[in-house]
Protein backbone atom coordinates (compact mmCIF):
# COMPACT_ATOMS: atom_id res chain seq x y z
CA UNK A 1 0.00 0.00 0.00
CA UNK A 2 2.53 2.09 1.22
CA UNK A 3 4.51 1.67 -2.05
CA UNK A 4 1.52 2.83 -4.23
CA UNK A 5 1.26 6.10 -2.63
CA UNK A 6 4.30 7.32 -3.09
CA UNK A 7 4.54 5.88 -6.72
CA UNK A 8 1.06 7.75 -7.09
CA UNK A 9 2.14 10.90 -5.23
CA UNK A 10 5.66 10.55 -7.02
CA UNK A 11 3.99 10.10 -10.92
CA UNK A 12 1.24 12.97 -10.00
CA UNK A 13 3.87 15.35 -9.37
CA UNK A 14 5.84 14.51 -12.85
CA UNK A 15 3.18 14.15 -14.59
CA UNK A 16 2.01 17.56 -13.58
CA UNK A 17 5.25 19.33 -14.34
CA UNK A 18 5.47 17.28 -17.66
CA UNK A 19 1.82 18.83 -18.56
CA UNK A 20 2.83 22.46 -17.81
CA UNK A 21 6.04 21.88 -20.03
CA UNK A 22 4.49 20.38 -23.15
CA UNK A 23 2.06 23.36 -22.56
CA UNK A 24 4.92 25.90 -23.09
CA UNK A 25 6.16 24.13 -26.44
CA UNK A 26 3.00 24.48 -27.99
CA UNK A 27 3.29 28.34 -27.40
CA UNK A 28 6.83 28.07 -28.49
CA UNK A 29 8.41 29.49 -24.94
CA UNK A 30 10.03 26.27 -24.06
CA UNK A 31 13.65 26.15 -26.00
CA UNK A 32 14.73 23.50 -23.15
CA UNK A 33 15.74 20.19 -24.35
CA UNK A 34 14.22 17.17 -22.12
CA UNK A 35 18.75 16.38 -21.32
CA UNK A 36 18.66 20.31 -20.32
CA UNK A 37 15.64 20.21 -18.59
CA UNK A 38 17.40 17.45 -16.29
CA UNK A 39 20.44 19.57 -16.22
CA UNK A 40 18.78 22.48 -14.91
CA UNK A 41 16.59 20.04 -12.45
CA UNK A 42 19.83 18.78 -11.31
CA UNK A 43 21.39 22.63 -11.11
CA UNK A 44 18.54 23.64 -8.74
CA UNK A 45 18.66 21.04 -6.53
CA UNK A 46 22.40 21.30 -5.69
CA UNK A 47 22.07 24.50 -5.14
CA UNK A 48 24.54 26.80 -7.38
CA UNK A 49 27.34 23.79 -7.46
CA UNK A 50 30.38 23.85 -9.90
CA UNK A 51 30.86 21.98 -13.13
CA UNK A 52 33.21 20.05 -11.14
CA UNK A 53 30.37 18.74 -8.56
CA UNK A 54 27.21 19.03 -11.13
CA UNK A 55 29.36 16.36 -13.12
CA UNK A 56 30.27 14.60 -10.07
CA UNK A 57 26.74 13.76 -9.03
CA UNK A 58 25.66 13.27 -12.06
CA UNK A 59 27.98 10.36 -13.23
CA UNK A 60 29.05 12.42 -16.19
CA UNK A 61 32.09 13.76 -17.27
CA UNK A 62 33.33 17.08 -16.61
CA UNK A 63 33.99 18.11 -20.55
CA UNK A 64 30.23 16.42 -21.00
CA UNK A 65 28.76 18.39 -18.01
CA UNK A 66 31.06 21.31 -19.60
CA UNK A 67 29.24 21.23 -23.33
CA UNK A 68 25.82 20.84 -21.55
CA UNK A 69 26.23 23.75 -19.22
CA UNK A 70 27.66 25.82 -22.02
CA UNK A 71 24.43 25.09 -23.96
CA UNK A 72 22.14 26.28 -21.09
CA UNK A 73 24.70 29.35 -20.69
CA UNK A 74 24.09 30.21 -24.49
CA UNK A 75 20.28 30.06 -24.07
CA UNK A 76 20.46 32.32 -20.71
CA UNK A 77 18.79 29.42 -18.10
CA UNK A 78 22.10 29.48 -16.29
CA UNK A 79 25.00 32.01 -15.56
CA UNK A 80 28.34 31.22 -13.88
CA UNK A 81 28.79 32.92 -10.99
CA UNK A 82 32.50 33.45 -9.33
CA UNK A 83 33.34 31.75 -6.13
CA UNK A 84 33.97 34.25 -3.64
CA UNK A 85 36.47 32.07 -1.60
CA UNK A 86 38.30 30.71 -4.46
CA UNK A 87 38.57 32.66 -7.57
CA UNK A 88 39.24 30.07 -9.89
CA UNK A 89 36.22 28.43 -9.49
CA UNK A 90 32.67 29.31 -10.97
CA UNK A 91 29.41 28.34 -9.61
CA UNK A 92 26.30 27.45 -11.14
CA UNK A 93 23.47 29.77 -11.17
CA UNK A 94 19.90 29.57 -12.93
CA UNK A 95 18.78 32.98 -14.53
CA UNK A 96 15.22 35.02 -13.84
CA UNK A 97 14.81 32.99 -17.06
CA UNK A 98 15.01 29.62 -15.53
CA UNK A 99 13.38 30.26 -12.60
CA UNK A 100 10.11 31.70 -14.25
CA UNK A 101 10.06 28.29 -15.88
CA UNK A 102 11.11 26.32 -12.71
CA UNK A 103 8.18 28.40 -10.88
CA UNK A 104 5.63 26.07 -12.59
CA UNK A 105 7.06 22.72 -10.66
CA UNK A 106 7.03 24.56 -7.48
CA UNK A 107 3.86 26.59 -7.33
CA UNK A 108 1.95 23.71 -7.59
CA UNK A 109 4.17 21.75 -4.65
CA UNK A 110 3.34 24.89 -3.01
CA UNK A 111 -0.19 24.37 -3.64
CA UNK A 112 -0.17 20.96 -2.77
CA UNK A 113 1.54 21.65 0.75
CA UNK A 114 -1.18 24.09 1.29
CA UNK A 115 -4.43 21.72 0.66
CA UNK A 116 -2.38 19.34 3.13
CA UNK A 117 -2.31 22.52 5.55
CA UNK A 118 -5.97 22.89 5.34
CA UNK A 119 -7.04 19.24 4.95
CA UNK A 120 -5.23 17.46 7.69
CA UNK A 121 -5.07 18.47 11.93
CA UNK A 122 -1.64 20.69 12.30
CA UNK A 123 0.12 17.70 14.19
CA UNK A 124 -0.68 15.39 11.72
CA UNK A 125 1.18 18.05 9.24
CA UNK A 126 4.19 18.21 11.65
CA UNK A 127 4.58 14.43 11.81
CA UNK A 128 4.13 13.88 8.05
CA UNK A 129 6.86 17.27 7.94
CA UNK A 130 8.67 14.64 10.48
CA UNK A 131 8.53 11.64 8.51
CA UNK A 132 9.70 12.99 5.16
CA UNK A 133 12.91 14.56 6.52
CA UNK A 134 14.06 11.37 8.14
CA UNK A 135 13.16 9.88 4.53
CA UNK A 136 14.77 12.18 2.78
CA UNK A 137 18.02 13.00 5.50
CA UNK A 138 18.05 8.86 6.62
CA UNK A 139 16.73 6.57 4.09
CA UNK A 140 18.06 8.05 1.17
CA UNK A 141 21.28 8.53 1.45
CA UNK A 142 22.46 7.30 -2.02
CA UNK A 143 21.64 10.99 -2.78
CA UNK A 144 22.62 14.35 -0.97
CA UNK A 145 21.53 17.70 -1.49
CA UNK A 146 23.31 20.73 0.08
CA UNK A 147 20.74 22.37 3.20
CA UNK A 148 19.21 25.47 2.44
CA UNK A 149 21.02 28.58 3.91
CA UNK A 150 19.61 31.13 6.25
Amino acid sequence: MLDRAFYNVYTKFKLHFYQKVFSRFENREATLTTVEAFCMEGIMALKHPTIAQFAQVMHISTPNASYKINSLIQKGYVEKERSETDRREYHLRPTKKYMDYYSISYAYLQTVVDRVKARFPAEDVARLDQMLTVIGNELMPEITIPEEKG
